[in-house]
C-alpha cells in the first residue's frame, strides 16, 4: 500500500522522542523512494490549532490509512518551554 502526497495517515508505533504515539494522525508531506528499501514518508503532525508538533520520516510500515471505523480523539500534551 502506498500513500498519496497530502493524505492523512495513522501512526502505528510510538515515537516517544518526538512526542508521538500510536493512533496519532498526520499528513504525508514527502515521499522517499530508494531502490531496494521500503518506501519512506515524511509526515507532519499538527495540534488542533494547526501548529506543527513534529515532522518525522519513517518507513511505510509505521503507518496505515484511516478507515470509516476510526474516530479522532484528543490527548493533552505537555507544553514545550
Amino acid at each position: 500500500m502506498n500513500f498519496a502526497l497530502y493524505s492523512d495517515v495513522i501512526l502505528l508505533k510510538d515515537i516517544v522522542e518526538d512526542g508521538l504515539f500510536a493512533g496519532d494522525i498526520g499528513t504525508v508531506v514527502d515521499i522517499h523512494n530508494v531502490s531496494g528499501l521500503e518506501t519512506g514518508y515524511s509526515v507532519e503532525f499538527f495540534d488542533l490549532l494547526g501548529n506543527t508538533r513534529a515532522v518525522v520520516t519513517l518507513p511505510m510500515s509505521y503507518f496505515r490509512q484511516p478507515t470509516k471505523s476510526d474516530i479522532p480523539t484528543v490527548r493533552l500534551l505537555a507544553e514545550v518551554a
